[in-house]
């Protein structure tokens, strides 16, 4: 069975130049990039050349780039290392909004389990956080601010460089988890006005197990991990060579291609709603349509069915549910909950994420099937 896939903001195949790429530094480029000799120093220099590229992107110096495991540990690190450079009880208020990854959800309710205090700011109905709540928010003792970029359910682009200019006016800092943005569209670190920006690899056809995190200069943060003086003491470890190079490729892809990457998923993500409505009609709800929305992605409501009941009849179709059903009970996700979509919406949620491998051929097989599964499950 050829599968289709449609869920590329869970994960990306890697680019096959990312792995060309990366494949010499497998195999005959393995020194230790600390090392002085010729085997270290060229997995030095392809380190360098690597931040080269995530800064032409970034918009940034390369000294403001620290290279991670990956999304998680980037957003671990801007939270954890911002708050704990001052124990909790010398004060310390963390902002967040009511829609993010668990990657930042769940480091924010360690810190407040540690005593720091966290403000969770709501979404309107699109799914965009409004500066004036972010403003709302904000106290004499608040350290940080971390809004994403755009997000992975629904695809909300959100008013970052408003949201900006409220922090730097306050003087307090501003983090955004931009693992579903970056490589997708614009992410200049000065045009969004952010101190911190995280980069998750494996959303942007590099391979798992790697990222960054871009660090405004004279922002001070305390590292997760203690030992030898790695990324400017940022992040303790010998560095992965391969994965950063692959990294560094990846980015440089994106760069070159992005305008004309943007109006291509846009053109297929409309493509497949077109299909859907002719035969569904507005019964078929879009999550966040009224906002800005990534190019690619497309979270929508199968009326009258289950989400994970409708992909169950499509084995060939890889994409993603916006609630999970056990036992009758319907858990919708954080991002619908906040913008406060029903739970039978929710329900019925899909989300249809589309990537630089997708072809037209494959967006109107997919909308063949779902509205051929959608019809069986609506008679039976």
């Amino acid at each position: 069975m050829r599968h289709i896939y449609l869920d590329y903001n869970a994960t990306t195949p890697i680019a096959p130049s990312v792995q060309e790429a990366m494949e010499p530094f497998l195999s005959r480029h393995f020194g230790n990039p600390s090392s002085n000799h010729a085997l270290g120093l060229a997995c030095h220099e392809a380190i360098s050349d690597a931040r080269s590229k995530v800064a032409a992107v970034l918009g940034c110096d390369t000294d403001e780039v620290v290279f991670t495991s990956g999304g998680t540990e980037s957003n671990n690190t801007a939270l954890k290392g911002t708050l704990l450079r001052q124990l909790p009880s010398a004060g310390g208020h963390l902002v967040i909004s009511a829609i993010e990854h668990p990657a930042i959800r769940q480091p924010a309710r360690f810190l407040e389990r540690l005593g720091y205090d966290l403000t969770l700011v709501p979404c309107n109905g699109q799914g965009v956080v409004e500066p004036d709540a972010v403003q709302a928010a904000l106290r004499a003792d608040t350290r940080l601010v971390s809004i994403m970029h755009a997000n992975n359910e629904v695809g909300t682009v959100q008013p970052l460089r408003a949201i900006s200019e409220i922090c730097r006016e306050r003087g307090v800092l501003l983090h955004t988890d931009a693992a579903q943005s970056v490589g997708k569209i614009r992410t200049s670190v000065h045009e969004l006005g952010v101190d911190l920006l995280t980069i998750a690899g494996h959303k942007l056809y590099a391979p798992k197990g790697v990222g960054a995190l871009f660090v405004r200069q004279g922002v001070q943060l305390e590292p997760l991990l203690h030992g030898a003086g790695h990324e400017g003491g940022l992040r303790a470890g010998t560095e992965n060579v391969p994965y950063i190079v692959a990294l560094g490729q990846a980015l440089q892809l994106t760069r070159k291609a992005l305008d004309d990457s943007m109006r291509r998923l846009a053109a297929l993500r409309d493509r497949l709603l077109e299909q859907l409505r002719a035969g569904i009609g507005q019964e078929l709800a879009v999550h966040g349509e009224g906002a800005e929305r990534l190019p690619n992605t497309l979270s929508v409501n199968f009326p009258r069915v289950a989400g994970s009941d409708l992909l169950d009849r499509i084995p060939e179709l890889c994409a993603s549910t916006g609630a999970a059903c056990h036992s009758g009970v319907t858990r919708m996700s954080d991002t619908l909950r906040a913008m406060g979509v029903s739970p039978e919406q929710a329900r019925g949620t899909v989300r249809l994420s589309v990537g630089w491998y997708t072809s037209e051929e494959e967006i109107d097989r997919a909308a063949s099937l779902l509205l051929d599964a959608w019809e069986h499950l609506c008679l039976a």
